[in-house]
């Protein structure tokens, strides 16, 4: 098959289309960072895929070749008709508005996607929400959002975000992408990560994202400061929280930012936060 750069060319023609910038559309033309997308897919062993975003076809062209069904969920009407006209199904919708569970119907789905950045964390988000699925999910983002997501325990970036995704997923980077590896260049440089789902505890998912967003909704504040409104509702006292964060040895000036995700799953789980 010819190099990305041709490939952009000829589809871009074919659809008389340039980039565009309402739409986050920067399309990738490296074929080293494409491979390893490829590659990373092929390894989670896929029954079936999900591409959002499939643009000029980067990664397109490269999934049909592997001959196993695809679908296609893009905003841009002479795209969607593109990929249409070629035999595939294609749903012309916003992909954080759409059911998902249309898509699962029991074989094994990756979701694989050059992800348009501004939906990015709220697609994670979503897919993270589902007790079951999409298996793996191999994903673009601006490399800061990346980092957010792979955040550690007191890193400057570790937060909401890097808490409620590794709860329910295995996480690992695949690779990086410069603003030269696309077309036109974006001023920020991206990250490819892979999601693989993991068992979680947690059974109320949507209560667990709403329990992490208090713990993290004023940085600066302790936690127990941030935790008060939903301690109250639950009538859990100050105290009972300070003996917890005492046992797993921490002070009651503890900050959000000091608990790894399998300390606020268990912080959650026993003051009964999901009931």
């Amino acid at each position: 098959m010819s190099n990305s750069r041709e490939r952009l060319q000829r589809a871009q023609e074919a659809m008389g289309i340039a980039a565009k910038k309402s739409l986050g559309q920067n399309f990738l033309v490296s074929d080293t960072v494409i491979e390893r997308i490829i590659n990373q897919v092929k390894a989670f062993e896929p029954e079936a895929l999900v591409e959002v975003g499939p643009g000029p076809g980067a990664l397109t062209d490269l999934l049909l070749e592997l001959n196993l069904p695809l679908q296609l969920i893009e905003l841009d009407r002479v795209i969607a008709a593109y990929w249409r006209e070629k035999g595939l199904s294609v749903l012309e919708e916003d992909a954080l508005r759409l059911d998902w569970k249309q898509f699962y119907t029991g074989k094994r789905l990756i979701f694989v996607s050059n992800l348009p950045y501004q939906i990015s964390s709220s697609i994670v988000v979503e897919r993270s929400l589902e007790n079951e699925g999409v298996a793996a999910m191999v994903l673009m983002f601006q490399k800061e959002v990346a980092q957010k997501i792979r955040g550690t325990v007191g890193a400057e970036l570790y937060g909401l975000l890097s808490v409620f995704a590794q709860t329910f997923w295995k996480i690992e980077t695949v690779t990086d992408a410069g603003p030269r590896d696309f077309q036109p260049p974006p001023r920020v440089a991206s990250r490819v990560l892979s999601f693989q789902r993991i068992e979680s505890e947690v059974k109320n998912r949507k209560a667990f994202l709403g329990f992490v967003k208090s713990a993290f909704a004023q940085r600066r504040k302790l936690l127990k400061k941030n935790l008060s409104g939903i301690l109250s509702q639950k009538k859990l006292t100050e105290e009972q929280l300070i003996g917890w964060l005492a046992d797993m040895g921490f002070k009651e000036t503890a900050r959000a930012e000091e608990l790894s995700p399998v300390q606020f799953v268990k912080l959650y789980k026993h003051f009964g936060f999901e009931e």
